[in-house]
C-alpha cells in the first residue's frame, strides 16, 4: 500500500501509540515506579471567591419631550391605569440620571468575569440567595453549576430567580472565555456568519400618523429591512381604538411597501377575541407577525388565535426554560420563539431552547433586552433556526453609557465581536460614582 506499515495492523498501530503517550506523559512517584496521583492538566478547578454587584452612576444628556409614547398593557382594561393619548412635544435637552449594574464574579486566580447591565430585582436574589452558594464552585463547570443553582430553590424555574441565573450564567461565560482567550461565540461552536441582521423595534415612538411616516421612513434609510411597532390601544379603549390599532398597520404598509417585514407587539394587553378581530382586519397588510397577544400562560389561547389568522404568531420575551417552550410548541402556538437570555436561563439555556425549536422548525429571535448574550449566541448557532436579533432603537442609545466599546448596529447589522468572552469594558470617565450592592 505504500504506507510504510505493512506489517503492522491498524488498529495495533493506534494502540501502540495510545500505549506510548501514556507512558511517557504520565509521572512517576520516586523510587517506587508508580504513577503519581495527579490530576490531568486542564482539569483543576477555577475556585469562585467574589460575587460582586456593581452599581455605577452618571449621567447623559437626551432630547426632550419625544419619545415617550406608551405601549398597551394588561393594566389599560382599567380606566384610572390607562395612559391618555399620546404626542411628541420637542423641547430641547434633558440630563438624565443613568443607573446600572453589573455582576462580577471573581476567581481565587485572579481572572474576573463581568456583565451587565443586570436588573435590580435578580441582583438581589444574586445576593441574597445565588452569592453563597457560588463561592468555592469551579467557573468552568458551567454545565454543572447552571444545573447546581437551577436546583437550589424551589422557585428557580422562572420569574426573577431565573433571571439572576441568567446574570450569573452570562457572567460565566465572560469568565471562561477570558480564560480560554476567545469570544463566546468561539466557545459556543461559531462563527455561523460574518454579520448578523437586526430588526428596528419601535418602542417609545410616536404613534401619530405623521411621525410614524416619518420615523418608519428613517429606519428604512437607515438599512433595516424588518421594523416593529407597539400597539397603543386594547379592549380597554373601545372601538376607537381597535381602529387605531389597525390604521397604524395601514399607515405603515402604505409607507414602506408591499415588500417590507412588519411586525406589532401588544405586550400581553390583548385577549383571545380581541387580537382574532385584529389580525382579520388587518390580515390584507400582510404583518410579518403580531407578538404577545395575551398572557404568556394562556397557552390554549394562543393555539386558538393561530388557527383562527394567517398573521404569524410570536412570543416568549417571557418563557423561562427549554420546558415552557416545549409545552408551547406541542400545542402548536408559535411561529416565532422570542427567549431572551438576560431572562430565560443565559446563553446555556438559549441555545438549548433553539435545539427544541429546531425539532418544529420554528425561528428563535431573541427578545432584545440586551445585546450582549443574544448576539454571540446568533453568531454562534445556525442562521435557519436563528435569523436575526432585536435592536430596540431608542433604549440602545444610552443603554450601554458605562462601556468603552458597546455593541454597534450599522446597516442594520452587527459585526462579528472581537476580544475574549463579552470583552465588556467600563469607561471611567463616564462612571461618576461606582458602589458594591449590599443586602439591607
Amino acid at each position: 500500500m505504500g504506507s510504510g506499515f505493512q506489517g503492522v495492523s491498524r488498529r495495533g498501530f493506534l494502540s501502540g501509540l495510545a500505549a506510548a503517550g501514556a507512558v511517557a506523559s504520565t509521572p512517576m512517584v520516586a523510587g517506587a515506579g508508580l504513577p503519581a496521583a495527579e490530576p490531568p492538566a486542564g482539569t483543576a478547578p477555577l475556585k469562585i471567591d467574589a460575587v460582586d454587584v456593581l452599581e455605577l452612576t452618571g449621567h447623559y444628556t437626551a432630547e426632550a419631550g419625544v419619545n415617550h409614547q406608551a405601549q398597551v398593557n394588561p393594566l389599560d382594561v382599567y380606566d384610572a391605569f390607562r395612559p391618555a393619548p399620546y404626542e411628541d412635544h420637542p423641547g430641547g435637552t434633558r440630563e438624565v440620571e443613568y443607573k446600572a449594574n453589573y455582576l462580577r464574579i471573581r476567581t481565587a486566580a485572579g481572572l474576573d468575569g463581568l456583565y451587565g447591565p443586570v436588573d435590580l430585582e435578580p441582583a438581589t436574589i444574586l445576593l441574597e440567595d445565588l452569592k453563597a452558594f457560588l463561592m468555592g464552585k469551579d467557573a468552568l463547570a458551567g454545565e454543572v453549576l447552571w444545573d447546581q443553582m437551577y436546583r437550589s430553590n424551589r422557585h428557580s424555574r422562572d420569574g426573577i430567580f431565573m433571571m439572576a441565573i441568567s446574570a450569573v450564567d452570562n457572567t460565566l461565560w465572560d469568565l471562561r472565555g477570558k480564560f480560554y482567550g476567545v469570544s463566546v461565540w468561539r466557545l459556543l461552536g461559531g462563527p455561523s456568519r460574518e454579520r448578523v441582521e437586526m430588526y428596528a423595534s419601535a418602542l417609545g415612538f410616536s404613534l401619530q400618523p405623521e411621525e410614524v411616516r416619518k420615523r418608519c421612513l428613517e429606519l428604512k434609510n437607515e438599512g433595516f429591512r424588518y421594523q416593529k411597532w407597539f400597539i397603543g390601544y386594547g379592549p380597554g379603549s373601545g372601538p376607537e381604538g381597535m381602529r387605531k390599532n389597525v390604521e397604524l398597520v395601514k399607515t405603515l404598509r402604505e409607507t414602506l411597501g408591499d415588500d417590507y417585514g412588519l411586525m406589532f407587539d401588544a405586550y400581553s394587553g390583548w385577549d383571545q377575541d380581541y387580537a382574532l378581530e385584529w389580525a382579520k382586519q388587518v390580515e390584507p397588510y400582510h404583518p410579518h407577525w403580531m407578538e404577545e397577544v395575551t398572557h404568556p400562560e394562556k397557552i390554549s389561547s394562543f393555539a386558538a388565535i393561530r388557527r383562527g389568522t394567517t398573521v404569524p404568531l410570536a412570543a416568549g420575551e417571557h418563557f423561562y426554560g427549554r420546558w415552557e417552550v416545549a409545552r408551547y410548541l406541542e400545542a402548536g402556538t408559535l411561529n416565532v420563539v422570542q427567549a431572551d437570555p438576560e431572562w430565560c436561563g443565559g446563553v446555556s439555556e438559549l441555545v438549548k431552547i433553539g435545539t427544541v425549536a429546531s425539532l418544529a422548525d420554528v425561528e428563535v429571535i431573541p427578545h432584545g433586552h440586551s445585546l450582549r448574550a443574544a448576539v454571540h449566541v446568533l453568531f454562534s448557532q445556525p442562521p435557519m433556526t436563528f435569523p436575526m436579533g432585536e435592536y430596540l432603537v431608542n433604549k440602545m442609545q444610552h443603554y450601554y453609557h458605562f462601556e468603552k466599546d458597546p455593541p454597534v448596529v450599522e446597516q442594520a447589522h452587527v459585526a462579528l465581536p472581537t476580544g475574549p468572552g463579552f470583552h465588556v469594558q467600563l469607561d471611567p470617565a463616564k462612571i461618576e460614582s461606582q458602589r458594591e450592592l449590599t443586602i439591607g
